[in-house]
């Protein structure tokens, strides 16, 4: 048996043994975003638990990409197991309510609590305002704690586009478990990912099945499988194979125009459109930009 085989066979059997103490099957639902990892999972869930009927839930926020969402639209003309929710707000009117998000979802969370008068020791040290060995708010970035900086900074649109439709479809199916794709190896806020989540009470609200896995254990599951995904979004960079909300979010927090434009042209103008505040920062003070053989190049990260 190969590593990647027994990879396989211990996701299968922490996926059945979930199944049997917490019965996913009435109790669960599959978060499904059309991109890789929730693909992959969507497929490793039907390996472990054969002719299952757990929903996969898609969330179309209208940020999605059109191509994306046919993707999904084509998977659900074949697998009545696929449900689409349209979130149906008006994107441009809620992010100029709750906010924009900025760099990332962290310092946009951290920039909004700042603003109403929060102050937590993590709050001050992510703006030097205490020690920290932690990773702190850019110098360049500093100024946006001042009251002078109007911007309306958030980490809310997430919940508004995802977690609160989300919350209410658990609601009216009476599903309390969500089943996610999410990748510890992706990162970030993820880095510490635990395969199962509960409640302060012991109750399961989470399962992670695939936190331990990684990007080469997918790859290897993908084409073992031979899995179809939505290529024209993955052959860019490996960024962009998780959530299509997560697509879009990432290339507005890395001023990654350029980026959109050669991947998917025809989503450009609406990206200006929707996030043009969170761009015209961007340009003003010249974050994350660089030059590079006379042409605007957007790949810079911090």
């Amino acid at each position: 048996m190969t590593e990647h085989e027994f990879m396989l066979a211990d996701r299968i059997a922490k996926i059945q043994s979930i199944n049997k103490l917490h019965d996913l099957e009435h109790n669960a639902y599959i978060s499904f975003s059309g991109g890789k990892d929730s693909t992959v999972l969507h497929y490793l869930i039907d390996e472990a638990l054969p002719g299952n009927n757990i929903p996969r839930v898609f969330i179309n926020t209208g940020i999605e990409y059109k191509l994306l969402v046919r993707f999904v639209k084509d998977l659900a003309e074949k697998d009545s197991r696929i449900l689409i929710l349209n979130v149906g707000k008006n994107i441009k009117e809620t992010l100029l309510s709750v906010g924009y998000p900025f760099k990332s979802k962290q310092h946009s969370q951290r920039l909004w609590s700042w603003k109403r008068g929060q102050r937590n020791t993590f709050i001050n040290q992510y703006f030097r305002k205490e020690e920290s060995s932690w990773r702190q708010c850019p110098y360049s970035l500093m100024y946006q704690i001042s009251p002078d900086f109007k911007l309306n900074i958030s980490d809310k649109c997430c919940y508004e586009f995802k977690k609160e439709p989300a919350a209410r479809y658990m609601k009216q199916s009476g599903r309390k478990i969500t089943i996610t794709g999410m990748l510890k190896e992706e990162g970030g806020q993820r880095s510490n990912l635990s395969c199962i989540v509960t409640t302060k009470e012991g109750a399961i609200k989470k399962f992670h099945p695939m936190s331990i896995v990684s990007k080469e254990w997918e790859d290897w599951y993908i084409t073992h499988k031979s899995i179809k995904l939505c290529l024209k979004l993955l052959r860019e960079r490996a960024s962009y194979t998780t959530t299509s909300f997560e697509i879009v979010r990432r290339i507005i927090q890395r001023a990654q125009l350029d980026t959109l434009e050669q991947l998917i042209p025809d989503e450009k103008k609406k990206a200006e459109y929707l996030w043009k505040p969170v761009y015209d920062e961007y340009r003003r003070i010249g974050y994350r930009l660089r030059k590079d053989d006379g042409q605007q190049s957007l790949f810079q990260e911090l």
